[in-house]
């Protein structure tokens, strides 16, 4: 049976070289690719794939955003996040929304087809497998539904936080989102009363930490 696979890069270059990985291995079919989050949530819907191979720094929305989309919308789609930073905050991350891999950017051309492979049998891939008791304990509770750091925030105000972390002003955030500026700043208010933080230093910290802004 084949696995249907869609990938999601901002980089046609990473696209590329991964698909003509992945597509030597029989029975792993890439049936779509994404440029962002956003797109990668439609085209893994409208082409319902087995397994979406998403990169965690996209623009609009993130990896992990769109990762905790198809947790809601696809439940049955296995996600694998693609990451260049060897950083416990992102397995962290990945493992709190429900992805099944976590794969290093620099060692998917020789990873990629066995965590495909692991994923796809109900199994999980995390590289590097070597983490640190404390975060390997965490990782363990969050397999298990145990999360006291569970996310706060809304998915629209992750989308807003995404883009303050980033720098965008709040005309900026508004055009990007498709809404009002009085939209943005009821958002950024609602964010800033949940988190206790009222400086854009403290939200971006938070962002990093979330796994939204790259550090």
């Amino acid at each position: 049976m084949t696995t249907r696979i869609l990938l999601a890069d901002d980089h046609a270059l990473v696209r590329r070289g991964l698909r003509q990985v992945i597509e030597k291995e029989p029975g792993l079919e890439v049936v779509a690719e994404a440029s962002d989050g956003a797109e990668a949530v439609a085209k893994a819907e409208a082409e319902d794939v087995d397994l979406a191979i998403l990169d965690i720094a996209m623009p609009r929305m993130t990896g992990l955003q769109a990762a905790e989309q198809l947790a809601r919308r696809r439940p049955r789609t296995r996600v694998i996040l693609l990451s260049m930073y060897d950083t416990d905050q992102y397995m962290l991350a990945a493992a709190r929304i429900g992805a099944a891999g976590y794969l290093l950017k620099s060692m998917a051309d020789e990873e990629i087809v066995d965590a495909c492979h692991a994923v796809v049998r109900g199994q999980r891939f995390l590289y590097p497998t070597t983490v640190g008791a404390r975060t390997r304990e965490r990782l363990e509770r969050l397999h298990r539904g145990e999360d006291a750091d569970a996310e706060v925030l809304t998915p629209r105000e992750l989308e807003v936080l995404k883009l303050v972390g980033e720098g965008h002003s709040s005309r900026a955030i508004a055009d990007t989102l498709v809404i009002s500026i009085k939209t943005v700043e009821h958002h950024r208010a609602n964010i800033v009363e949940k988190l206790g933080v009222r400086d854009r230093v403290g939200l971006t910290r938070y962002a990093i930490r979330r796994g939204l802004v790259e550090p």
